[in-house]
């Protein structure tokens, strides 16, 4: 599990907007490009050739869940 502090301190690195813990991934909270990065054994791959980009609806649902967007 990644500690609040570390999740405190990362970012996107395409877009250094803030990141939301969401199960086993990380998620941008930037609206553009709506990345999603994996976490596997507690290790958060930042790649951006290894994320995805969520459709609006998806990210949108995940930011809502987050109360990031109302």
């Amino acid at each position: 599990m990644i500690s609040k502090e570390l999740l405190d301190i990362l970012c996107c690195p395409e877009t250094k907007a803030d990141l939301v813990l969401d199960g086993n991934f990380l998620v941008s909270t930037d609206r553009d490009t709506r990345r999603r990065y994996r976490i596997e054994d507690d290790i958060p791959i930042m790649l951006i050739d290894e994320s995805e980009q969520l459709d609006m609806a998806a990210w949108e649902e995940i930011m809502k869940r987050h109360n990031k967007i109302s």
